[in-house]
């Protein structure tokens, strides 16, 4: 008796623990928008990643952890990140080169996925390889493997050809067993279960159950965790998504449900897409997105787990056993140097820094690093559509954060360009605001340019120009010009980055020409700092 009474203190001691160290954090610090990340303190505040990583998804292998994120129409496609200590990430690569591989509309002579394109994703480790499988909502799923998080990725296999689905995960059971879960979205949101051949990439047929439905059900992750298998998702609750959990001792059930994390919309950006990983100590953590998206689009938030009952709760645990939104809290693993996602870029080497994406996938003989090494050279050609600058091919962009201060400048070499031809640095989100240099047979001349509505400004002469924008906190840009990168000089009325297609705003290089092929500019560098970097 006396041995389990120890026993039992001991494990009441565990849980105590365990509750403490999601009780710790704080669910609304007062540095709120202008700290994030890691903090130098051995704790790190929500956010932690400030900029559009959607669609979050996670592992852990070893002591390294990995992540996917949604990249929608960009090119290339599903970017992947790695970290130490889940706060501090790298960008590693992307999984799809080239997204024609998913379909011919994702060319830059088509363009027409916005807000489609690669939606939510999940990322596994499996039979010594890592393997990705994503959806499109109009051509299906497809996977990819890969030795190596950072490549080379398998070409692209399609698993299923269908329209209206979304949001789909892989499982092995203890067998070897595979499962696919994912939502069709366009018959109510029902959950289906399929099992993958054993190759893994397909689905075997006759075996096709539903496991769920509800308003909205959809961000599936399938786990099975000392025995029990947890079915992930979220739903719609008020107007807002939640995150719930269904667990069972088999796949045929029963099932229990219960909700992991609650939002109140007056502070809180919901948990929603995402991953649980368990650390090497043994604490478990999810990496999600929040997914109430202002102009910065949907962030990367990391949120303790507490177990109770056999439930992971999600956050701070309240009194009903639901959890909440948390904002700081200490850091998973210390020790690790803090890092951010990569941005600026010198294009001295032979490939695009992985931080950039394409609009679409680009024109490959318009652009180049290697026709004047050091320089990024774009060559002009006619936008897709008149007038519509979502249109225009070869536009070169990466994320933009939210943080205090955001400064985003590249110097421009105009040697060759041609008349008609226009070129420029601009904020993105299919709307758009730009600074650019214009070629016309009378000058070059400044412009702005925002919604088709331009500015003229003055006639600048000889071959190098800095374009710059600067924008807070929120989301209010000013675009500045040099002609000797020292002094910049505003043009243009402020313009508010917006969230547009499921995307946050981006900040892009572009160079084109109304009337059809023209000249080439260089791009000698991009450089962007921000707030924590």
């Amino acid at each position: 008796m006396g041995r389990l009474i120890a026993a039992v203190m001991i494990c009441l001691a565990l849980l105590g623990a365990n509750r403490a160290e999601a009780a710790a954090p704080q669910t609304r610090p007062a540095a709120l928008g202008t700290s994030w990340g890691d903090l130098g303190d051995g704790t790190y505040a929500n956010p932690i990643i400030p900029g559009d990583y959607s669609d979050i998804d996670a592992i852990r292998v070893g002591d390294d952890y990995y992540a996917i994120s949604s990249t929608f129409h960009y090119s290339p496609g599903v970017v992947i990140l790695h970290s130490r200590d889940l706060v501090n990430w790298r960008i590693v690569g992307h999984a799809i080169g080239d997204i024609t591989q998913i379909g011919p509309e994702m060319n830059w002579d088509r363009m027409s996925r916005y807000g489609r394109g690669v939606w939510a994703g999940s990322i596994r480790y499996h039979d010594g390889k890592f393997w990705i499988y994503f959806g499109t909502p109009d051509e299906g799923f497809f996977v990819t493997t890969a030795a190596q998080a950072g490549g080379p990725w398998s070409p692209l296999q399609h698993v299923m050809t269908a329209r209206g689905w979304d949001d789909c995960c892989p499982f092995w059971d203890d067998d070897g067993q595979g499962y696919f879960v994912a939502t069709n979205f366009s018959d109510g949101y029902k959950i289906h279960l399929f099992k993958l051949t054993a190759d893994g990439l397909g689905l075997l047929p006759g075996f096709d159950r539903v496991l769920y439905s509800s308003k909205g059900s959809e961000a599936n992750k399938l786990y099975k965790i000392n025995g029990t298998y947890y079915h992930y998702f979220s739903e719609v609750h008020g107007g807002h998504r939640d995150a719930m959990m269904r667990r069972a001792t088999s796949l045929d059930g029963p099932w229990e449900t219960r909700q992991l994390n609650r939002v109140d919309k007056a502070i809180d950006r919901e948990p929603n897409q995402g991953g649980l990983i368990q650390t090497p100590s043994g604490a478990w953590w999810f990496l999600t997105h929040q997914g109430s998206a202002a102009w910065e689009g949907r962030t990367m938030a990391l949120l303790p787990v507490t177990w109770v009952d056999g439930w992971p709760i999600i956050g701070q645990v309240e009194a009903d056993g639901i959890g909440t939104m948390v904002w700081q809290a200490k850091k998973p693993v210390n020790g690790e140097m803090a890092e951010r996602p990569q941005t600026d870029d010198e294009f001295s080497g032979p490939a695009l820094g992985p931080q950039w994406e394409w609009n679409y996938q680009p024109r490959a003989e318009k652009w180049s690093l290697s026709e004047r090494p050091g320089f990024l050279r774009l060559h002009s050609f006619r936008p897709l559509r008149a007038d519509d600058f979502s249109s225009v091919g070869d536009l070169l962009t990466q994320r933009s954060m939210k943080t205090a201060a955001n400064v985003a400048t590249i110097k421009l070499e105009m040697g060759g360009m041609k008349d008609g031809d226009e070129a420029g640095l601009c904020h993105f989100a299919q709307a758009f605001a730009a600074i650019e240099v214009r070629q016309s047979p009378e000058a070059r001349r400044i412009e702005y340019d925002a919604r088709g509505k331009s500015i003229a400004g003055p006639a600048v002469t000889g071959t190098g120009l800095w374009l710059r924008s600067t924008w807070d906190y929120n989301g209010v840009s000013q675009f500045s010009y040099s002609l000797d990168g020292v002094r910049f000089v505003d043009f243009g009325p402020p313009y508010q980055l917006v969230w547009q297609s499921y995307r946050g705003d981006r900040t892009g290089i572009y160079m084109y020409n109304r009337n059809g092929d023209g000249g080439f500019a260089d791009i000698d560098w991009f450089h962007y700092s921000f707030q924590g970097k």
